[in-house]
């Protein structure tokens, strides 16, 4: 079988599909390899990996792998509305060591790319995955130097502009959020004890604060495009200035430790994520919203129930068969479907800014919060 990109679920499914005795050839743009040993400075891309995901890393070999220095945990989450509305979320109340743990992409990605050599998955690039074509009983990837892969099974895990859904003719039209996710990491006054934070201001924007080892936390404020702008241009001392006020100093002063970048806000649902000889996973299967922290967690929930899937076909020998990709779809088309429509009603939600939704959303916040209930329901479902 063919899995077309190694980003982090690609990377991560790959050695989960050859443990369950597939052939795999794993396909990008570019030879996956291992980042340089991460120095004193900080990744400003960071993923707050849900305890579902994290045993699942573990379960093929990934988590353990991890240096337990670069890693921290969220250990409670306060988040404040834009009329004076809280919402208190801790591990502890959830039976769990943390809601979440943070850890950079270089650092996911430098413990994935050995157990792909070490699974014996055939690497191919560089591919371009819009020369994917298809027959009766096999994908094929026509390869740059000539040559073509042919697989009963393609997976698409290349990402939310994906090449290889256009290949399948599932037309999968983004929509944007009028917001960019403008990241940046800072060294801070005082302790965060593990605790994020996270904003919803009265302009639209969400602003998050993240729990990163030591005094030091990862931002990703959802701004709109000219507050993204103004951002990005801020000077180091600016911006940080900016940051700890707009969380009105919650942590004391801050200092930048990277450079700010930003990334657009889409939201994204193709019609099908199964087709003819194909499965999609990851972005290129889902987009999602950021508030919540939910996408690389979608995206390995993916590669978790495609791997069970195929490992359990029993008496089906073709990987491909239309069973066991109608098997996958269901397995996931209720989780997928549930976080993305309550992140996006939430983004929408609090960027309306008529003064009766103001007051209804902050309602809505106050009273979770006096529902135990209500709010183990919400904690449980980010913690898959």
């Amino acid at each position: 079988m063919l899995i077309a990109g190694a980003g982090l679920v690609g990377l991560a499914l790959a050695p989960a599909l050859a443990r369950a005795g597939l052939d795999v050839v794993l396909a990008d743009r570019a030879v996956p390899v291992v980042p340089e040993p991460l120095p004193d400075s900080w990744d400003v891309r960071v993923y707050a990996i849900s305890p579902g995901s994290a045993t699942w890393l573990h379960s093929i070999g990934a988590w353990q792998a991890l240096p337990a220095e670069r890693i921290a945990a969220i250990e409670s989450m306060r988040i404040a509305g834009d009329d004076g509305a809280l919402l208190n979320f801790s591990a502890y109340e959830n039976g769990e060591r943390a809601l979440a743990w943070i850890v950079e992409e270089r650092a996911l990605r430098a413990a994935l790319v050995p157990l792909v050599h070490a699974a014996g998955v055939e690497v191919a690039a560089p591919c371009a995955f819009d020369a994917l074509t298809w027959s009766e009983d096999a994908g094929h990837l026509a390869r740059e130097d000539g040559t073509t892969i042919a697989a009963r099974l393609v997976v698409g895990a290349d990402g939310l502009r994906s090449g290889v859904r256009r290949s399948a003719g599932i037309d999968a039209p983004t929509r944007p959020y009028g917001q960019v996710g403008v990241v940046a990491n800072f060294a801070c006054e005082r302790a965060h004890h593990g605790r994020a934070h996270q904003w919803f201001r009265p302009d639209g924007s969400i602003l998050a604060w993240l729990p990163l080892p030591g005094r030091r936390v990862s931002m990703v404020w959802s701004a709109s495009d000219a507050l993204a702008a103004e951002l990005l241009q801020h000077e180091p001392a600016a911006l940080a200035e900016r940051v700890a006020a707009a969380g009105r100093h919650a942590l004391g002063a801050f200092d930048c430790l990277t450079a700010p970048a930003g990334f657009p806000l889409q939201f994204m649902r193709p019609p099908a994520t199964v087709a003819h000889r194909l499965a999609l996973v990851g972005d290129a299967a889902h987009g999602v919203h950021p508030l919540a922290g939910q996408g690389v967690n979608l995206g390995f929930g993916d590669a978790e129930a495609l791997a069970a899937v195929l490992r359990q076909r029993g008496p089906v020998a073709d990987a491909g068969a239309p069973i066991l990709l109608e098997r996958y779809a269901r397995r996931r088309s209720e989780p997928v479907l549930a976080m993305q429509t309550v992140t996006d009603r939430l983004a929408r939600l609090f960027g309306n800014p008529a003064p009766w939704q103001k007051a209804a959303r902050n309602l809505g916040m106050a009273a979770i919060e006096r529902l135990p209930l209500a709010k183990r329901l919400l904690a449980q479902s980010a913690l898959r």
